[in-house]
């Protein structure tokens, strides 16, 4: 597991994905993401997390992990993935 990436999916998730989404199972998962730093992430529908993980895999850069660090610390103190 990694800093950064697309969260781990649960078995009984990946059973369910279809064809365009297995593509995330291509890079290795991190604890943090762009589905972390959203706010009101817990209300973000099921497709558009898979787009998040997507457009992370395709934009990947270490600028890009930088950039999804600082602000998933700004999240937790600011409390503002609730």
């Amino acid at each position: 597991m990694s800093l950064i990436g697309p969260r781990p999916p649960l078995p009984s998730e990946t059973v369910q994905y279809k064809r365009w989404q297995l593509r995330r199972l291509s890079i290795k998962p991190g604890l943090s993401c762009f589905w972390q730093i959203k706010p009101d992430r817990n209300n973000i529908k099921f497709e558009k997390w898979m787009e998040l993980d997507l457009a992370y895999i395709d934009n990947w850069s270490l600028r890009l992990d930088f950039i999804i660090l600082l602000k998933t610390i700004v999240t937790v103190f600011k409390r503002s993935g609730l």
